[in-house]
């Protein structure tokens, strides 16, 4: 169990940004304005996962993308700003991008939803990788979403999210797509000079060739694109400077 540990934390620190400052990016998508708003999280693990606050400025209302863990620093700052998450938005399952799910689920009164393949993923401790780090991550009430579903506000539907199925890390990885702002929010299938690791429970490598090759890199070339552990990067610098085999 130490070497599966040792090996997990290793392979994510080759992709983690170390960075702890909150990032806050304005997007204009007609009258309202996005806030895309990065905010790095650890808990086993002496590296980062990015999770990402989306909000519609106009209506304070928004989505939270990956809480991996420190449920308190996400509920200090939605308080400070006043804002309302509606839902707790999963790119994928493992415990480093859900592990402050259930006390904000919980605190919040708000769902939380992951690709239809996801839920083994948030039941099994096995496949999400906590078993491995002492941890016990088990989601029990997860909502689920398909391929190609749009997620929008409800208190204002103008501000919306495509879901795009990009297996290959995990069989239920997603990118929540911002088709007017040209962002992506791409979990761990693509990272900055990185591509996803293919060899945990449930991963495939020709599946994730296929998702970024097929899917990732026929966006926009000026879609940015928000990892979830390193620093934002482009569909072009990214497809500039990797190419598969």
């Amino acid at each position: 169990m130490f070497i599966y540990r040792l090996i997990v934390t290793v392979i994510l620190f080759l992709n983690i940004s170390f960075c702890e400052c909150m990032e806050k990016i304005k997007m204009e998508d007609n009258d309202s304005k996005i806030n895309v708003i990065k905010v790095p999280v650890r808990d086993v693990f002496e590296t980062y996962t990015n999770a990402c606050f989306y909000i519609d400025e106009k209506t304070k209302h928004g989505f939270l993308i990956d809480p991996g863990a420190e449920a308190d620093k996400f509920l200090s700052i939605i308080k400070e700003k006043g804002w309302v998450i509606e839902k707790i938005l999963l790119t994928h399952g493992h415990f480093d991008h859900t592990g402050a799910v259930e006390e904000l689920h919980k605190t919040l009164k708000i769902p939380y939803f992951i690709h239809r393949n996801g839920e083994l993923f948030l039941k099994s401790t096995h496949y999400n990788l906590s078993q491995y780090c002492e941890r016990n991550v088990v989601l029990n009430e997860g909502k689920y979403f398909d391929d190609g579903d749009i997620i929008s506000l409800s208190e204002n539907p103008e501000i919306k999210l495509q879901v795009i199925h990009t297996p290959g890390h995990t069989p239920d990885s997603v990118v929540f797509y911002d088709e007017k702002n040209k962002i992506a929010f791409v979990g761990d299938t693509i990272f900055k000079m990185g591509i996803g690791n293919t060899g945990y429970p449930g991963g495939n490598a020709e599946d994730l060739k296929n998702s970024i090759m097929n899917k990732i890199f026929k966006l926009p070339a000026d879609t940015v694109l928000y990892t979830g552990h390193s620093d934002e990067t482009t569909v072009a610098e990214e497809s500039s400077r990797y190419r598969y085999k």
